[in-house]
């Protein structure tokens, strides 16, 4: 993969490339901040990730559209959960080819509760394609991460009123798709404060 078209993932239904009018400028800013999502939750509080699940799957078709994939092949996903002050902020859900998490992605299956940025920007080869983002509904595989964190902080019916964001990270010509959601309590954790600035982190293409 090295021209810009094949570094802008084709949305899949319910994506959508640029900021709705509904968004509050807080949603705006954050879903579609350039740079390493954990930088700027430190400028917020203490960060702390935990490891949810990492598993072999099939490739839901929403998900493999987004990469370029066929709908079933084997994919390595994971997922955690950012929180901020102790608060459960934000999911995560990350996957790739399987056989590139054990070539171009193998560093994936070694981060432990470390966070992606780790191996993803301090490699210049890096490029990731620009933003998408969607309220989440229970089609998108997302979802059910996105629901299992609330549960855990007793809001079972909150899932749809989520906003997530994902983007495709590419090396190597191999896929890595990211996606992340911020939680009711991130919006109440951030109100009232300034945006953190960006940072010089992103790589996409022109």
């Amino acid at each position: 993969m090295t021209s810009a078209a094949a570094h802008r993932p084709p949305l899949a239904a319910g994506w959508l490339a640029s900021a709705p009018p509904v968004l509050t400028l807080a949603q705006r800013h954050w879903l579609f901040r350039p740079g390493a999502l954990t930088a700027a939750a430190l400028e917020i509080g203490q960060v702390r990730l935990r490891v949810l699940a990492e598993y072999a799957d099939g490739a839901p078709a929403d998900e493999a559209h987004a990469m370029r994939i066929a709908p079933g092949a084997p994919v390595w996903v994971r997922e955690v959960l950012m929180s901020v002050d102790g608060i459960d902020s934000v999911p995560a859900r990350s996957l790739t080819p399987l056989r590139a998490s054990h070539g171009a992605w193998q560093g994936m299956r070694r981060l432990l509760t470390r966070p992606l940025a780790d191996m993803l920007y301090h490699d210049s080869t890096v490029i990731r394609s620009p933003f998408a983002c969607r309220r989440l509904a229970s089609p998108v595989p997302f979802h059910a991460t996105a629901a299992g964190a609330l549960a855990a902080n007793g809001r079972r019916c909150d899932a749809e009123r989520v906003w997530a964001r994902r983007s495709v990270f590419w090396r190597q010509g191999q896929p890595l798709l990211v996606a992340e959601c911020f939680l009711p309590d991130f919006w109440r954790l951030v109100a009232g404060r300034a945006a953190p600035s960006p940072l010089p982190h992103q790589r996409t293409p022109r």
